[in-house]
């Protein structure tokens, strides 16, 4: 479903991705774990368009994200790190205008924001402003508008930032819905290793370069530790001091 194949992208002198190259299959929940400064947002960003990579290939569902973009972008939902709902708008004001860009039906945008919000625990929050929801609902509203157009590639970056545990056990209960009743692609950005245990799959990152991949126990192995936490930290901090 994702093909990245010797990503590079520098800013400056200073190389954030370095020759990255993964695969991910469909219907997996794929955690990409790193430290803060590992490459993970600016991978979203080439992921997503946002930036440009100055060398290597991206491909989604087979398409070129460099000679295909558009055709491209149409598979991918994203929920970015810093929010970006409009606070002023309810919540069914919200959904919609992202239906409307992506050209869905009104009959049909209305029953996924229907379907969808009902799903989280949002249906009578429709008409609220969204400055008025907590943040865990916030992030509830990004990810029923990431799934309204049926992406087959979910991009999270950061998602449970300042959320509460309970908020966070339920974005997660969510996601794994979703995999379940459509196949979706998951790659959860995070630097929490809690997260990251409950993944099918996880790469670790670390100063743009993949340091491991597989199974949570699997990578605990390959980094050298008994559990994935102290294999992680372990890992990341003797490279951060090999660089220094």
């Amino acid at each position: 479903m994702l093909q990245v194949h010797a990503l590079v992208k520098r800013y400056g002198p200073r190389p954030a991705l370095q020759g990255l190259s993964l695969a991910l299959a469909p219907a997996t929940l794929v955690v990409l774990l790193g430290p803060n400064g590992a490459g993970k947002s600016t991978l979203f960003q080439v992921l997503t368009g946002l930036f440009v990579a100055d060398e290597g290939e991206v491909r989604v569902n087979g398409l070129s994200l460099s000679h295909q973009a558009t055709q491209a972008l149409r598979h991918i939902g994203v929920v970015f790190q810093q929010m970006s709902l409009d606070l002023d708008l309810s919540v069914r004001q919200n959904l919609q205008f992202h239906a409307d860009l992506h050209g869905l039906p009104r009959a049909l945008a209305a029953e996924r924001i229907t379907t969808g919000t009902a799903a989280l625990g949002l249906g009578a929050e429709l008409a609220r402003p969204v400055r008025e929801l907590s943040g865990g609902n916030r992030r509830k509203v990004e990810l029923v508008r990431a799934l309204l157009h049926r992406p087959a590639l979910l991009l999270m970056d950061e998602p449970t930032v300042g959320l509460d545990p309970a908020s966070r056990r339920d974005l997660m209960a969510a996601i794994r819905a979703d995999i379940t009743a459509r196949g979706t692609t998951v790659l959860w950005a995070t630097h929490l290793v809690e997260e990251a245990e409950a993944a099918d799959r996880v790469l670790v990152l670390h100063q743009g370069r993949l340091l491991a991949d597989g199974p949570p126990p699997a990578v605990a192995a390959q980094l050298g530790g008994a559990t994935l936490e102290h294999g992680f930290i372990e890992a990341t901090n003797k490279r951060q001091e090999t660089a220094a």
